[in-house]
């Protein structure tokens, strides 16, 4: 295979985006673009001049049914994922999926299970794992002596989901970078959270995750905060790793130093900036995906078992939130 014949489902804000990256790709050749909205089809026509060789769907089923097609691109609401992906995956079609995966642990398993006996390859679209801070930071954990605790802060005014809370929405990349980072996932997991915008959709909530080795994160998650904040804090007893991406020039700092034995008073050299390499994130995790179907290797950094992972998490989260914040235990 060495160009990929590919369909594209839901041209919202996301997959437009994805539809950007599949376009510029030297080896995509993009067959169709579906979505049920018909001004949303005709203004990424206009916006990406699509020829007449693009197929126009409304339907994703004439999409994923297209002769010679060789893998589709979902991103639609979460809701739809499950139904969608197996579809594709009995038409032994490969798939990228938007995060989540599905709404549902079970889900996400069975589709994992679907791929396998397929044959095909199921990734999920977890961009900041190929953001080059998140990979040049796992470089930088070991620096870190032993870790003791970490702290995220994804916070916005807007934009505002109708599909899935706070923690669906904004949590999982944080899990995703913690887990990344530690090479591990977490045992236990607690959430809070508080609704105003959407009676069943939290805009606001607070979790903590504890991993097998005693470390702890913890996460502040909002669409509904004036200040936006975009950091994740990985401490140490030898520094920490701060990735901040409200400071693009400095995006991704290491801070070296320890406290004293004598009296405790900090030692710690100056903030030092890591290098970072300058690339989009989500047109490296698209080139993976094609590369990953081009060479037959799939991409194990974010593939379906690691959504599933993520998708169990965030059903426990959900599942302490509406249980006033009792710890959930998770099973391997």
């Amino acid at each position: 295979m060495n160009q990929v014949q590919l369909a594209l489902l839901g041209v919202g804000r996301w997959g437009t985006h994805l539809l950007r990256n599949f376009l510029a790709h030297r080896q995509v050749q993009i067959r169709a673009v579906a979505d049920p909205s018909a001004s949303r089809l005709t203004a990424v026509a206009q916006q990406f001049q699509l020829g007449g060789s693009v197929v126009l769907a409304a339907d994703w089923s004439q999409a994923i049914a297209l002769d010679g097609l060789d893998a589709v691109v979902i991103a639609t609401p979460a809701a739809t994922h499950a139904a969608l992906v197996a579809a594709a995956l009995k038409q032994n079609l490969h798939v990228l999926c938007e995060k989540p995966l599905t709404e549902s642990h079970s889900s996400a398993l069975a589709l994992g299970q679907l791929a396998r006996q397929r044959q095909r390859q199921l990734m999920v679209d977890h961009t900041y794992l190929f953001h080059p801070a998140v990979v040049q930071g796992a470089k930088s954990v070991a620096q870190l002596g032993t870790l003791r605790y970490g702290y995220a802060a994804r916070t916005n005014l807007g934009p505002v989901r109708q599909d899935v809370d706070v923690i669906w929405d904004l949590a999982i990349h944080d899990i995703a970078i913690f887990n990344h980072w530690l090479g591990i996932t977490p045992t236990q997991v607690q959430a809070q959270g508080q609704s105003w915008l959407q009676k069943s959709l939290a805009d606001v909530a607070w979790c903590r995750l504890r991993y097998p080795s005693g470390f702890e994160a913890r996460l502040q998650l909002s669409w509904a905060n004036p200040f936006k904040q975009r950091q994740l804090y990985l401490v140490g007893d030898q520094g920490a790793l701060i990735f901040d991406e409200m400071h693009p020039q400095s995006v991704l700092t290491l801070q070296q130093g320890c406290f004293s034995p004598q009296g405790f008073q900090p030692q710690a050299l100056p903030p030092s900036p890591v290098a970072v390499e300058a690339a989009e994130p989500l047109a490296r995790l698209c080139d993976r995906f094609i590369q990953g179907l081009i060479s037959g290797q799939p991409c194990q950094r974010s593939s379906g078992v690691v959504g599933a992972r993520l998708v169990q998490i965030l059903e426990a989260l959900s599942h302490s939130q509406r249980r006033d914040g009792r710890w959930i235990n998770l099973t391997t």
